[in-house]
């Protein structure tokens, strides 16, 4: 069994990143600008946006983070995001979701200019990358192919199960996998809630993907000798015996799972780092893209 250490990939990337970033300050080219929107205090966002802050830092892009109340009405913050469309400095932004229930999430996400929707959400950008048009691919599944491209894993003719339907990661990876090209070209099934024979899938699976956002969900018997398995969710859950009172763990049952799979995702260690990475690669592309045009 061979672990997929998102974090080490994550942080070539980052690297990768820093010294193009580095060139284009010697050229005395303007580096990428990464806004963020955040809305409320929910622990969950505030850790995630304050990575991406960090990160930003950490690889020498410009960072603007716009914290606004739980209250905040729908109008204000479409004010905020029509800003950020307008702002010649901003390459690309995003809301953190999820936002509170008096927003609507669809009507904030196509307000979002597609040339700075750097998570991939808008219609526009999901549409392109639906027809293998060039795109901001979604974060979380762009950085499960980078992850299985890194580790030479080929994916090619075989049978993946993704489970999750969300826009967010289960749809997008389904059509990540199922694309052409030399890391892709699997033959995908989309299993979800409703999905009565997700035992008998899964086991036929060469490769695995959850995101269905239950913990230890997937168990040692639901997965086929030597599938590729990786985990997508990312649950903290309670435990008053440890020092900070929770672990973190995801949708697979890792003790169990690692003793069949020939590769696994660790979690925390796993995807989430290679999502904040892929946002950033996303940011650096928009760059790239209005320099371009200018």
């Amino acid at each position: 069994m061979v672990l997929l250490e998102g974090l080490k990939i994550a942080n070539q990337i980052k690297e990768e990143i820093a010294e193009t970033v580095t060139k284009m300050k010697e050229a005395g080219q303007k580096v990428p600008h990464l806004a963020a929107v955040l809305v409320g205090e929910d622990g969950a966002s505030l850790t995630y946006v304050g990575s991406k802050v960090r990160s930003c830092q950490k690889i020498g892009f410009e960072s603007t983070l716009i914290k606004l109340p739980q209250e905040v009405t729908e109008e204000v913050l479409l004010k905020h995001i029509d800003e950020l469309n307008r702002h010649p400095e901003i390459d690309g932004f995003i809301v953190q979701l999820p936002l509170p229930k008096h927003i609507d999430e669809h009507k904030i996400i196509m307000a979002i200019d597609p040339a700075k929707d750097v998570d991939g959400f808008h219609p526009v950008n999901v549409g392109k990358m639906c027809l293998d048009l060039e795109t901001f691919l979604p974060a979380t599944p762009y950085g499960v192919m980078e992850l299985l491209e890194r580790y030479q894993i080929s994916v090619s003719g075989k049978h993946a199960v993704v489970i999750g339907r969300s826009h967010i990661v289960g749809r997008p990876m389904s059509v990540l996998l199922s694309r052409k090209g030399i890391w892709a070209d699997a033959t995908v099934t989309l299993a979800h809630s409703r999905t009565k024979n997700l035992k008998e899938l899964l086991l036929q699976a060469d490769v695995v993907v959850s995101a269905l956002g239950v913990p230890h969900f997937v168990k040692g018997d639901m997965i086929k000798e030597g599938a590729v398995v990786v985990d997508v969710g990312i649950h903290r859950i309670p435990d008053a015996r440890l020092p900070k009172g929770y672990y973190i763990t995801g949708d697979v049952d890792f003790e169990e799972v690692s003793k069949k799979a020939s590769y696994i995702t660790p979690v925390p260690g796993g995807v989430g780092a290679m999502t904040i990475a892929m946002l950033l690669k996303n940011t650096l592309i928009a760059r790239e893209r209005a320099m371009t045009k200018a």
